[in-house]
């Protein structure tokens, strides 16, 4: 039996796979992608006797199945999927057939259309002094919601959030950030299709008008949803900054050259790394 790679192709732009993805691709005597949202250009790097079937109309058995199936005639299967694997994409379900077959897994993570849309956008989910929080969420369609996780609970916390599959359900959205006491002039960020090329919109509102932007656009399907104290940071006026860059701040990969305020008010950041700070 061969061993079934789950692959997150990214948000939409191709070359936004992985290097081990890629390869994976290259090597796949099998691909199995969800031809609704994944751009078959990132089929591109195919062998030319690859099999390739598309998963839009199938269902979790005649996926499941179609995967075992060609995991007894090819060493690699993959089943490429949009944005990352483990966000919303299903994996729990189709995993667990494969592990009563007996057949290998694994999973490459893939960039996810929330990090997309902001990269897309220019803009950071997470400002000092700002927010340190994002959430990442969706709101109740047919999926439901599990207890205290509703939006309204979780936008209580004035924190980054990034929403999913939600676009048809922008009445809600409003609904439940006032109900969590976002004011109406918040700022709101939509991107449909992130990162496609020729596709991407990109469209800024308030709370109080971001509904009717998307209607006035036409955007209905495939949208980040991105709701955050953070967003047009880039145009205000001053800004808090990171205290790692601070030249008054030490770290293990730099002393301080100028006395620092702020020294005593970031435990154990000399010990951290700077990407991670």
């Amino acid at each position: 039996m061969g061993k079934v790679w789950f692959v997150g192709a990214g948000p939409g732009d191709p070359d936004l796979i992985t290097v081990r993805g890629r390869d994976l691709v290259a090597r796949a005597g099998a691909i199995l992608y969800a031809g609704s949202l994944v751009s078959a250009a990132a089929l591109r790097w195919a062998r030319p006797d690859c099999v390739i079937a598309d998963s839009r109309d199938m269902d979790l058995d005649v996926i499941t199945t179609w995967l075992i199936d060609q995991a007894s005639r090819h060493e690699c299967v993959v089943r490429l999927q949009t944005g990352d694997p483990g966000l919303y994409g299903a994996l729990t379900e189709m995993v667990r057939p494969l592990d009563a077959a007996g057949i290998g897994v694994g999973v490459v993570p893939g960039i996810s259309s929330a990090l997309a849309s902001a990269a897309t956008a220019v803009e950071s989910l997470t400002l000092p002094e700002v927010t340190q929080t994002v959430i990442l969420t969706r709101v109740a369609g047919r999926t439901p919601i599990p207890p205290g996780e509703s939006l309204a609970e979780l936008a209580r916390h004035r924190c980054t959030l990034c929403i999913f599959l939600s676009i048809t359900l922008l009445r809600e959205i409003q609904a439940e950030l006032r109900a969590a006491g976002w004011p109406e002039e918040s700022p709101v960020l939509v991107v449909h299709k992130a990162s496609w090329p020729g596709e991407e919109i990109i469209l800024r509102g308030t709370l109080a008008d971001i509904r009717d932007r998307c209607r006035a656009a036409g955007i209905r399907s495939q949208a980040m949803v991105i709701v955050s104290p953070t967003l047009g940071a880039r145009h205000w006026p001053e800004l808090r900054q990171s205290k790692l860059y601070d030249p008054g701040f030490s770290h293990r990969f730099r002393r301080a050259a100028l006395p620092c305020s702020h020294r005593g008010t970031d435990r154990g950041a000399e010990e951290a790394e700077p990407q991670e700070r």
